[in-house]
């Protein structure tokens, strides 16, 4: 224990909160559908009971990313936007079956974001993207500038 942390996808949870019950420290919290990862021990009972699969296990420390060459990176972000438009044409049909086509395709789309290197909290992508909002308005720049302090980006 101690390796992993719990992060739910908000897209996939059903406020089924079996969480709650089987949380030793009380870390999964459906107020605000956050899990609290300063209480978090990575034990997994949550991910175990969530009867929607929206509870996962990530590592507290990612290996650094395989070099890519810029045509496969390229490659990735035209195969990240096909599958947005996928997941938007499914949204239309009106069944069970558009719903499983969706979220294969979001699921999909979200493993390529992660290749490229957009989703993994400690890449170079996601500092420049911290960096880059410190100059928006309205954005709470102290939670900003903590996170660039606190993540520890692999270079």
């Amino acid at each position: 224990m101690g390796e992993k942390y719990a992060v739910r996808n908000l897209r996939l949870c059903t406020k089924d909160c079996l969480c709650l019950y089987v949380c030793p420290t009380g870390a999964s919290d459906t107020e605000n559908s956050i899990i609290d990862v300063t209480k978090c021990i990575g034990c997994g009972d949550c991910a175990d009971a969530c009867p929607s699969g929206a509870i996962s296990m990530v590592p507290k420390k990612y290996p650094p990313q395989q070099e890519k060459t810029e045509n496969v990176i390229e490659t990735l972000r035209a195969l990240i936007q096909s599958k947005g438009k996928q997941e938007s044409i499914a949204s239309n049909i009106n069944s069970s079956l558009g719903a499983a086509i969706e979220k294969s395709n979001r699921l999909m789309a979200e493993d390529l974001c992660r290749e490229a290197g957009y989703m993994i909290p400690q890449s170079n992508n996601v500092k420049k993207f911290l960096e880059d909002l410190l100059n928006y308005p309205d954005i709470p720049k102290e939670a900003v500038e903590k996170l660039l302090k606190t993540i520890d980006f692999i270079d």
